[in-house]
């Protein structure tokens, strides 16, 4: 079957997916890789990745979804959790290994929200923000119905927003920013230093599930700091809608209920309290669709055909 389709990447500190996206947001030969810790290594598994996945298509258009920061303007991606990649320039490897084609380059976060709001949790909503709750805390908006990803790229970045100054120092040189109280490892060690002798992340919500004291208190811990940082993303953007997705945000209810409960008790000004939290709706593919959404609106051309 002949189907014209775009090249959707999202490169992640754990995995690289990719896949052949239709303007339906349909997809076709998705494949991924976990991501290898070196420079050399990395560049040679997205080559064999995005050529296999291409397998002689020519695609619309490319479209990539990156840990950041991100430097759309330069094509340059700097991402926290991929040590190996400092200012790299990732939009050159990718126009080697498929020339001819525009190649868009967005924050991971900003990728998935926009492909929430395409196809999943935020479909209607005039603002959203959407949150990656993992082991870092990545955002994104949607403003006007189009992602907004500011100047440098990196709009949206609610992990970093302080919420406590008197708060744990963050790896970005801050303290109490939203992602020292709620990312799946804070949580964690939190846990830990209140005596509690899990694992990680999974397992800290399967307890908090089942009632257990402190993981029901780091929960409460960090879904309180998400709160408040989403609060003040609602003050200044005024959005309506906010969805969340993310490996912790798998703890689903564990979550989702505390949250609420923090918006509830802690929002005060009417434009506020009206804004709604839903999971995400598109898994794991959220963040594709987003790279594919992106390539979509940025293409221009006509060109060929996935088979």
């Amino acid at each position: 079957m002949d189907q014209e389709a775009v090249l959707a990447v999202d490169i992640g500190g754990t995995k690289i997916s990719a896949g052949l996206v239709d303007a339906k947001g349909r997809v076709y030969r998705h494949a991924e890789v976990p991501t290898p810790a070196t420079g050399p290594l990395l560049d040679d598994a997205l080559r064999r990745l995005l050529t296999s996945v291409l397998d002689g298509a020519i695609p619309r258009a490319v479209g990539l979804a990156c840990a950041g920061p991100v430097d759309p303007p330069r094509g340059t991606v700097s991402p926290v959790n991929i040590p190996a990649w400092r200012d790299f320039p990732l939009v050159d490897l990718v126009r080697d290994i498929v020339p001819g084609v525009q190649v868009g380059l967005v924050g991971d976060a900003i990728a998935a929200a926009l492909g929430e709001h395409w196809l999943g949790a935020g479909q209607g909503a005039v603002a959203m923000l959407g949150i990656v709750v993992s082991t870092g805390i990545g955002g994104g908006l949607v403003l006007n119905g189009m992602a907004y990803p500011g100047p440098s790229g990196n709009a949206g970045h609610i992990g970093h927003v302080v919420v406590d100054p008197a708060g744990p120092p963050c790896v970005c040189g801050a303290t109490g920013c939203v992602e020292t109280y709620a990312s799946g490892p804070s949580m964690v060690r939190w846990a830990r230093e209140q005596g509690w002798t899990g694992s990680d992340a999974r397992a800290l919500a399967a307890d908090a599930a089942d009632g257990q004291v402190v993981a029901v208190a780091a929960f409460d811990r960090g879904t309180r700091a998400l709160a408040r940082g989403i609060i003040d993303t609602a003050t200044l953007c005024d959005v309506d809608r906010v969805v969340i997705g993310g490996g912790v945000a798998a703890a689903g209810p564990v979550l989702f209920e505390p949250l609420r409960q923090h918006l509830a008790q802690s929002a005060t000004l009417s434009f506020v309290r009206r804004v709604t939290v839903e999971p995400f709706a598109m898994g794991r593919h959220g963040g594709l669709l987003g790279a594919a959404r992106t390539a979509w609106l940025a293409s221009q051309v006509d060109t060929v055909v996935c088979r």
